[in-house]
C-alpha cells in the first residue's frame, strides 16, 4: 500500500513538473512580429513585480518571463509573439547560455526603471524618436524640463532622456534658416522668459545650469540618453562654462574674443578636441557632427553594432541587442560623431567604418552612464522641420528604434560588480 501511494506521489510531482512553465517572448528576426512591443511587455511585466530574464544574443537578445494567464493576454493584446516552454526547456536554454563556449549572458531584470522624458511643453510626441517609441512600447514616462530639473526633480528618477534640445543658447542654430519664422520667434521669446523666471539674464546661462545639473545626476549613478542636437550641444555647454560663445543674434551682445582657446574638454563627457562653429548662420554647432562632412549615399548609408564578450562586458552588449548587425542610418541635425574627437575612454558602439563616423557611443560618469545615439529618426531618413509623424505600426520591427528600447530596460539590470 505504502509502495503503491509513493509511486502515486512520484507520478503526481512529475506530472506538475512537466506542466511548470515559462513564457519565452523570442527576439529574432524571423520569428518576433512586434520587437518594439516586446520592450513594453517585459516592462509591464517588471512593474507588476514580477522578475524577468533578458537572454544576451540568444535568439536576437529574447525575455524570459514567468508563466502567468495575465501575460499571455497582454501578450496577446498587444500583438507581441510568445512561446510557452516547460521548465525543463528553460533549464536547457540557461544551460546552453551558461556554457563557456557560447557567447551568451542571462542578465535578470529586477524594478521597472522610472523614466523622464526632458522636452519642452508642447512638443508632439513625433517631434522626438525616444517619446515616439516610449508611447508605442506603451511604456510610461514623465515630462519635465528646466524648472524641474533646477529644483532637484531628477532624484525621482532612474533614466533620463534629452530631448533634441540646445544646451549652449543659441536656440537650436535655425537663425540662419528659421530668424523670421513665427515659431522661430515664439520659441525664443518663450525661451527668454523662462530663463528670466529662473533668475538667469541669459538663455546660455540657465542652460548651462541645467547641463551641470544633469551631469551631477549622471555622477550620482542616474543613466542618461541623449539624441542629435542634444549630445554634442551637451558636451560643448559644459566645455564653454564662464565662456560667451554666442554671438549678438542669440543673447543681445558679442561673444568672447579667442573663445575657442577658453574650451575646457576635461568638463565634457565624451568628446575632445573639437572647434566651434563661429559663423551663426551655419547650422551646426561645431566639427565633432559629420553631417557635412558625410561621403554616403542614402541607399549605402549603413552602421555596424560592435560585438561583445556577454559574459564579460554585459553592459555594451545589452545595449547593442539587436535582431541584425547591420542598421540602417538616418540623419539629424547631429548625424553623427567623428570618432577622432570621441574621447579614448567612451566605447564607440556603432559605427560607419567607410565615413570614419560613430553613431551610437557609450560612457561612464562617476557612479552613472551615458549613451549618445546621432541621428533624429531611425526610421525617416531625413527628417525636417514640419513633416508629417513616423507611424511605427509600419516598422514594428526597427533595429534602430530598438537601440533606444535596450537603453530604457538597461537600468532594470540586476548590478553586479563587472569583470572588466
Amino acid at each position: 500500500m505504502l509502495k503503491k501511494q509513493f509511486i502515486l506521489l512520484l507520478f503526481l510531482l512529475v506530472s506538475f513538473a512537466g506542466r511548470a512553465s515559462m513564457i519565452l517572448i523570442p527576439m529574432d528576426e524571423s520569428t518576433q512580429q512586434n520587437h518594439l512591443k516586446a520592450y513594453g511587455i517585459t516592462y509591464w511585466v517588471l512593474e507588476k513585480n514580477y522578475k524577468a530574464s533578458w537572454l544576451l544574443n540568444y535568439r536576437g537578445g529574447s525575455f524570459l518571463l514567468p508563466d502567468a494567464e495575465e501575460i499571455r493576454r497582454e501578450c496577446q493584446i498587444r500583438g507581441v509573439t510568445f512561446e510557452v516552454i516547460s521548465d525543463g526547456e528553460a533549464k536547457s536554454i540557461q544551460d546552453e547560455i551558461s556554457s563557456p563556449s557560447q557567447n551568451m549572458e542571462t542578465v535578470v531584470l529586477e524594478k521597472a526603471p522610472k523614466i523622464a522624458v526632458y522636452t519642452p511643453a508642447g512638443k508632439q510626441p513625433w517631434d522626438d524618436a525616444v517619446t515616439l517609441v516610449l508611447t508605442y512600447a506603451e511604456i510610461p514616462f514623465e515630462k519635465i524640463y528646466d524648472e524641474e530639473v533646477l529644483n532637484d526633480a531628477l532624484l525621482l528618477y532612474d533614466w533620463l532622456h534629452l530631448h533634441h534640445e540646445d544646451f549652449t543658447g543659441q536656440y537650436g542654430r535655425f537663425f540662419g534658416a528659421y530668424r523670421n519664422a513665427p515659431w522661430y520667434i515664439e520659441q525664443k521669446k518663450e525661451a527668454e522668459a523662462l530663463a528670466a523666471k529662473l533668475g538667469y539674464s541669459k538663455v546660455s546661462e540657465e542652460k548651462l545650469a541645467v547641463a551641470n545639473k544633469i551631469r551631477d545626476f549622471v555622477i550620482g549613478g542616474g543613466f542618461m540618453f541623449a539624441m542629435c542636437s542634444a549630445t554634442d550641444s551637451f558636451d560643448i555647454a559644459l566645455s564653454a562654462e564662464g565662456v560667451d560663445i554666442c554671438e549678438t543674434m542669440f543673447d543681445g551682445d558679442p561673444s568672447d574674443p579667442n573663445y575657442q582657446a577658453s574650451i575646457d574638454y576635461n568638463k565634457t563627457m565624451a568628446f575632445k578636441d573639437f572647434h566651434l562653429e563661429h559663423n551663426p548662420v551655419v547650422y551646426e554647432f561645431s566639427d565633432i557632427d559629420m553631417t557635412t562632412k558625410r561621403k554616403v549615399l542614402m541607399d549605402n548609408d549603413y552602421f555596424t553594432l560592435m560585438e561583445y564578450s556577454a559574459k564579460w562586458d554585459p553592459i555594451p552588449t545589452m545595449l547593442c541587442q539587436n535582431h541584425t548587425q547591420l542598421v540602417k542610418g538616418f540623419m539629424g541635425q547631429t548625424t553623427s560623431f567623428d570618432e577622432s574627437l570621441v574621447k579614448s575612454n567612451v566605447l564607440i558602439m556603432g559605427q560607419n567604418l567607410q565615413n570614419g563616423e560613430a553613431r551610437y557611443i557609450h560612457g561612464t560618469k562617476g557612479k552613472g552612464m551615458f549613451t549618445f545615439y546621432g541621428g533624429h529618426d531611425p526610421e525617416d531618413y531625413q527628417h525636417r522641420v514640419g513633416d508629417a509623424p513616423t507611424v511605427l505600426d509600419l516598422h514594428p520591427n526597427s533595429p534602430g528604434y530598438r537601440l533606444i528600447l535596450n537603453n530604457v530596460l538597461f537600468p532594470a539590470a540586476r548590478k553586479k560588480k563587472l569583470k572588466t
